[in-house]
């Protein structure tokens, strides 16, 4: 029997006016895989954001290995979780610079060595090992998604949260994106998708019940 890692309960979101989430639960062992779908406006991003704390539910609860999150452990708990949005934005500078900035923090600061895992990475997700010295705002959509996945891989946090994230890539680079996921065992991911192709070797895929009032309207 797996650790629960996350823990989602009757969770109801209010936005705009709407109500975009009702009663939606959810629980994710440790190490598991899992993809939740649902129409393009429906809430999946807005789930994500309820995870990170970055928006409070009108209702339900959400708990990180135990512990609730809310406004005094939000902070602490961010350092459990990576997430990789649709469209990331990585700010400016090199590529290597923003890889290797996270680890300047105290809290990052042992985890440098994982920067040897770099050129693999890049490897696994089929980018040159030049893009490194490129400037970020050079780069196209697929590839800095794909730099950004590679970000939130060295940090090593024990829940990573990923938003349609090979939304811009064509097919090849994509599945290597799938693989690379696949192989990182002991991994616990929560993926929101519009089909069960955004993350096909998911353990489990679960839909998101969709609130015709407010579909298109969801954050």
């Amino acid at each position: 029997m797996k650790d629960v890692m996350l823990q989602i309960s009757d969770l109801t979101v209010h936005a705009g006016g709407k109500q975009i989430l009702k009663n939606f639960s959810l629980e994710v062992g440790d190490g598991e895989q899992v993809l939740v779908t649902a129409p393009s406006g429906t809430g999946k991003s807005t789930l994500l954001r309820c995870v990170l704390g970055f928006l409070t539910p009108q209702g339900g609860s959400i708990a990180l290995q135990g512990v609730s999150v809310n406004d005094q452990s939000i902070w602490s708990l961010r350092h459990r979780m990576s997430y990789v949005a649709q469209e990331p934005v990585l700010g400016v500078g090199l590529v290597r610079d923003i890889l290797t900035r996270p680890f300047d923090y105290h809290a990052n600061r042992e985890l440098r060595h994982n920067l040897e895992r770099v050129p693999d990475l890049l490897r696994q997700l089929r980018l040159p090992q030049e893009i490194a010295e490129q400037q970020i705002d050079s780069l196209s959509g697929g590839e800095k998604q794909r730099i950004a996945l590679i970000a939130a891989l060295l940090l090593d946090r024990p829940l990573l949260l990923l938003d349609e994230i090979t939304a811009s890539l064509d097919k090849d680079s994509a599945e290597a994106v799938f693989t690379a996921l696949a192989t990182r065992e002991g991994q616990t991911i929560l993926a929101v998708g519009h089909h069960a192709n955004a993350l096909p070797k998911a353990d489990r895929i679960e839909m998101l019940s969709v609130n015709h009032d407010a579909a298109g309207d969801a954050p």
